[in-house]
């Protein structure tokens, strides 16, 4: 049966599964770096190549800072974007509105439950 014990298990291997898959990336990556990737035709080719740190990680630098920026700037000067407007009208206590709808990353979950008819 499904008790504390069972639980606290679970609870624990959800928390630390993705620190452990983050651990075995971080290893393979080393690993990749290290000794480069295999070419399965067994065809070596010495041609010049650029390696990966000072290029490639300070271009996915970059990029990362700039969706870092464009997300903050739009969260901090623009936080009602995304919202729906009837949001901003003030809640009526003793009325119910006609139509209750979730919010945009909840709309998927909502119509499938629309989709099942009642009982």
């Amino acid at each position: 049966s499904v008790d504390n014990p069972t639980l606290t298990r679970f609870f624990s291997f959800h928390f630390l599964f993705p620190f452990l898959i983050i651990g075995g990336v971080l290893v393979h990556l080393i690993f990749l770096h290290e000794t480069g990737s295999g070419n399965p035709l067994g065809v070596k080719s010495d041609y010049d190549k650029a390696p990966f740190h000072p290029y490639f990680s300070l271009k996915d630098l970059l990029g990362v800072l700039f969706l870092f920026l464009f997300l903050m700037s739009v969260s901090l000067l623009k936080p009602n974007l995304l919202s729906d407007p009837e949001n901003f009208i003030p809640a009526n206590p003793l009325v119910t509105p006609v139509h209750i709808q979730p919010e945009w990353y909840f709309l998927f979950a909502y119509a499938i439950l629309r989709s099942i008819p009642n009982k």
